[in-house]
């Protein structure tokens, strides 16, 4: 059995350390970059961090009590992820500043292209996420602008934004974690905002050398700690984003979280959205609303015309900047992009999910054997650790290739991802993503492809069933 793995992030790595803890040693992670980490190696802009807890932010089989803060900032995560690697001895198969260009399964293998040539693997798992590939607006003359402009995930440390006019595009989560950061530095700093967010407090705060060292010592007690923060997502977030009992609950705790930190009625008049809570992800912060009243920053919600030399237009006239900042999210609904998988029959993947990505479990698709997918469509979280459901993921096709090496290539009956589209598409039904919002969790046409739409109870006992009857051999498509 020969795996190849595409991406050294969260889902790559463990991937990777299950192979080697099950003996499975023929396996190569393919890493564009050259380094691990995924998002946590891209995204180093100030203040970037986890909205998750610590200890639910990491693999149930190293859980690390060794987190400094309750909520873990970036260099901290990848600092995990570098020590899981080391200490499972998976680094060494990774293949740093390799590119998949393409994948194409030949009837019986899958035949791997990078740079570097073509190579043969019985199984590709895909690890490439979902928060990769950086969205830009689509704005006139943004290539016109003089002065320095970046993404918020390819941010340029060099520059230095002190006594600078700055001009942040969007208000995200990213935005609200550097905005704060960058703040006190700006001579000025306008924040564009289309819509805006629900923002809640984040009850961050370090540990003390007590609490570190209780949950080193005592036994038990982390276990308990992770799963006491489980269960409140799961009992007290999720039925939110289900328009449950929690709905207004949230809903009251935004507002008073919005009415304590911001007194200009007008400016919070800008900051309240107009559709539920949860409809767009939550921003969980508490330095956020205070940098957006200081007296160098405005929140603009003019309509952008135009980027000019000089700066930003908008239907009010120019604004001008010497800095741009783009903190428009990721282009997350283009799943495997610009890798070109073609299974049997000479299928593309881009021509099958062309109105919309889909996959059995998010994990697996129809006519496309041995090919597994890690966060992959309607698996992304809006309550709860990503992290969790990508050990879901690997469990199950930890479960599949025995079946491979045993009997051939497998794949994902369609009747079963037929019912698994109306299981699906009834459940989202009742989730408050599709309520008058735009959002990354769908598409343009509205169909939500990122967001699973149960509790993650459910799809741990789903992902969890044995892969037959839902699989097939090949030989008997």
């Amino acid at each position: 059995m020969r795996v190849a793995i595409i991406g050294a992030g969260f889902g790559g790595l463990c991937m990777a350390i299950r192979l080697e803890l099950s003996g499975i040693a023929d396996y190569t992670v393919f890493e564009k970059a050259g380094g691990l980490g995924g998002t946590w190696r891209d995204n180093s802009y100030p203040g970037a961090g986890c909205d998750i807890p610590s200890h639910l932010y990491s693999y149930s089989f190293e859980k690390y009590a060794s987190w400094t803060r309750r909520y873990p900032e970036q260099p901290e995560i990848l600092a995990y992820l570098d020590m899981c690697a080391d200490k499972y001895g998976v680094r060494p198969k990774i293949r740093f500043d390799t590119e998949v260009r393409s994948a194409r399964f030949d009837g019986r293998q899958w035949q791997v292209t990078t740079d570097d040539g073509t190579e043969r693997f019985d199984a590709v798992v895909s690890s490439v996420g979902q928060l990769n590939r950086p969205a830009y607006p689509e704005i006139q003359g943004t290539e016109s602008f003089a002065g320095v402009s970046f993404h918020s995930a390819r941010w340029k440390h060099e520059h230095d934004l002190t006594g600078r006019r700055v001009a942040v595009i969007g208000n995200g989560s990213s935005a609200a974690q550097f905005i704060p950061r960058i703040q006190p530095l700006a001579e000025r700093l306008d924040v564009f905002q289309r819509t805006p967010n629900w923002v809640i407090p984040k009850p961050d705060s370090a540990f003390g050398t007590a609490t570190r060292l209780a949950l080193h010592l005592v036994p038990g007690l982390q276990r308990v700690y992770r799963e006491w923060i489980y269960r409140y997502a799961e009992g007290t977030l999720y039925p939110a984003l289900a328009r449950g009992w929690s709905a207004n609950l949230l809903r009251k705790r935004a507002l008073g979280h919005l009415h304590a930190q911001v007194a200009d009625p007008a400016l919070r008049a800008k900051l309240t959205p107009a559709f539920p809570v949860g409809c767009k992800r939550v921003v969980i912060d508490s330095s956020f609303y205070p940098a957006l009243t200081r007296p160098n920053v405005e929140v603009v919600t003019d309509p952008i015309v135009r980027i000019t030399p000089k700066g930003v237009e908008t239907s009010q006239g120019l604004r001008e900047a010497d800095t741009i900042i783009y903190a428009t999210g990721f282009r997350t609904t283009e799943f495997l992009q610009p890798i070109e998988f073609t299974g049997t029959g000479g299928r593309t993947l881009s021509d099958e999910w062309k109105d919309g990505a889909e996959a059995y479990l998010g994990i697996s698709v129809p006519h496309f054997p041995n090919l597994f997918l890690l966060y992959g469509p309607n698996t992304n979280l809006g309550h709860n650790s990503i992290v969790f459901m990508i050990e879901c993921q690997v469990r199950h096709v930890m479960a599949c290739l025995p079946y491979l090496a045993e009997r051939g290539p497998m794949e994902v009956r369609p009747e079963a991802m037929a019912a698994w589209r109306r299981q699906l598409g009834a459940a989202m039904e009742r989730m408050v993503w599709g309520n008058g919002c735009q959002s990354w969790y769908k598409t343009a046409q509205g169909r939500v492809t990122n967001n699973w739409p149960g509790p993650t109870t459910l799809y741990r006992r789903l992902t969890a069933l044995p892969p037959l009857p839902a699989y097939r051999l090949t030989s008997s498509a």
